[in-house]
């Protein structure tokens, strides 16, 4: 009897040391790059509508129109609307739907490389 008990004190003595020298030591973990975190989001698809400017061989630019919502204290709040131009790139993978000509709507879908707007597809609609 004496014996299984030095055996299950023995067992239980050396999970209880094998845990504290775990616990100590924690496996390493995978570092995750910043830049790498950027990247992927960098290479997410974004998609946005608006009114083609201006038109050239390798790029074009859209006016995108966006709703801002502004509360002032305690008051009704006012939607304001602002525009902004954003360029995009036309590289060989992007694909066109229709004619791209000044003043008329389209949407585009793109990614974004290396700070720049690349077109993946751009649908032009009258």
């Amino acid at each position: 009897m004496k014996d299984a008990r030095r055996i299950v004190l023995t067992a239980v003595s050396s999970l209880a040391l094998a845990a504290t020298v775990w616990a100590a030591n924690p496996p390493a973990m995978p570092k995750i790059r910043q830049d790498a975190t950027k990247e992927q989001s960098s290479n997410q698809l974004q998609s946005v509508t608006g009114k083609i400017g201006s038109v050239e061989k390798d790029f074009f630019t859209l006016s995108v129109t966006t709703n801002q919502t502004t509360t002032p204290g305690q008051q009704l709040s006012a939607q304001t609307s602002t525009a902004k131009t954003m360029t995009f790139l036309i590289d060989k993978n992007t694909t066109v739907d229709g004619t791209l000509k000044v003043d008329s709507n389209a949407e585009v879908t793109y990614r974004q490389n290396s700070g720049a707007n690349v077109a993946v597809s751009v649908r032009v609609t009258p």
